[in-house]
């Protein structure tokens, strides 16, 4: 509720900038023309994570790799990892943060481990994971027009090495910082239930479909939305009662287009020249730190979207955007209002008795944050 409230105020602070001209009528229309793909990608996506979750895919993709871990917990620990890694790529930062948090941590309980390592492995990769795919995170597929060619390929190779750093630098942490929890064996649990056999296959392979045909060159949106359309009618057929408004982030959908106007307002009045000093020139190593530290620095003080939002006219070049990334997205790790999916993941653990005291995070996230973006960097550089 508290998100919506935000949206609408930034969507009345918008309204005023294009009714007294501070935001022209024309910009406004671009923004529009530039985001409603990226929103209603984030609807889509959401609506079928939500519904796949329902019908229990992650919770029968987490018991496998339990099975697979054959009682080793650091081994499962490492196919949780690799588990988000992948959810994030695919569905968002969101979908691991919110849905996949739950099934990790009843998974642990489950076979009487501590639920802590596990719980930092989903929220961060969520963050650092999240600069894997354009479809990851919502500041990539704002992002990527801008970076030449509008495709998954150029996305991958400029910025794949630095997830790839900024993945294993996060997990060498979390290892360091759990390792005496992750020592040890458990014992098998019962697998999850099953209530509907054939919908959960079906979204199963409505799952499988989709996450490769999000990077088949396609416009994001148009797999997603197709992929929400037919799970949706196969949940009005088989289990109606859990078809509901509330599948759809409408809140995140209101509080994001509330901003891009507010921010599109910010720019009409010449924000971009304070930013660009700050931000300044260059594509060495030096260069490229100063972008993200800031762009880190603003996640951490605000939020990442608004963060990139205001920073992105003054990056530049692909690779000072790229360098921004890393900021916004692998830095998001020390304040508990850095990312959305942060305070997802908080309240998720809340609602299953999970306490994570919020010093012991940002002392953590301390650590972890300039780690992360600092390697993460380095190959920007080297290219």
């Amino acid at each position: 509720m508290k998100l919506a409230i935000i949206g609408a105020v930034l969507l009345g602070v918008g309204a005023v900038a294009v009714m007294t001209g501070v935001l022209p009528a024309s910009d406004a229309f671009e923004i529009f023309d530039r985001v409603w793909p990226i929103l209603l990608f984030v609807m889509a996506v959401t609506v079928v994570a939500e519904l796949a979750s329902i019908a229990g895919v992650f919770d029968i993709a987490a018991s496998v790799l339990a099975r697979l871990g054959r009682g080793r917990t650091w081994v499962l620990w490492f196919l949780v990892v690799a588990l988000a890694v992948v959810a994030t790529a695919f569905l968002s930062l969101d979908t691991t943060a919110v849905l996949l948090t739950p099934v990790i941590i009843s998974i642990a309980r489950a076979r009487r481990l501590d639920p802590l390592p596990f719980a930092f492995a989903t929220v961060w990769l969520a963050n650092t994971a999240s600069l894997v795919l354009p479809v990851s995170n919502l500041t990539n597929l704002l992002a990527v027009h801008r970076l030449g060619e509008a495709d998954t390929v150029t996305f991958v190779a400029l910025l794949g090495p630095s997830a790839l750093v900024a993945i294993v630098a996060s997990v060498v942490l979390l290892g360091l910082c759990f390792f005496r929890g992750l020592r040890g064996r458990y014992g098998d649990a019962p697998p999850p239930r099953v209530h509907d056999r054939p919908l959960l296959i079906t979204a199963g392979i409505v799952v499988a479909v989709l996450l490769p045909l999000l990077v088949s060159g396609l416009e994001p949106w148009i797999p997603a939305v197709a992929a929400a359309v037919v799970l949706s009618a196969i949940f009005l057929w088989r289990s109606p009662r859990t078809m509901r408004v509330g599948l759809v982030p409408w809140q995140l959908v209101l509080f994001a287009s509330g901003l891009f106007l507010t921010v599109g307002a910010i720019e009409a009045l010449g924000s971009a020249a304070v930013f660009g000093a700050l931000t300044g020139t260059g594509e060495d190593l030096f260069s490229l730190w100063r972008v993200a530290g800031i762009g880190m620095l603003g996640a951490n003080v605000i939020n990442n979207l608004p963060a990139y939002l205001a920073l992105e006219s003054a990056a530049g070049s692909p690779v000072r955007l790229a360098a921004l990334l890393i900021g916004v997205n692998a830095g998001p790790l020390i304040t508990p209002w850095a990312s959305l999916a942060t305070l997802l993941w908080h309240q998720r653990l809340h609602a299953l008795g999970v306490d994570v005291p919020w010093r012991r995070y940002v002392v953590l996230g301390l650590v972890g944050a300039p780690v992360s973006v600092g390697l993460a960097v380095i190959p920007l550089a080297l290219r």
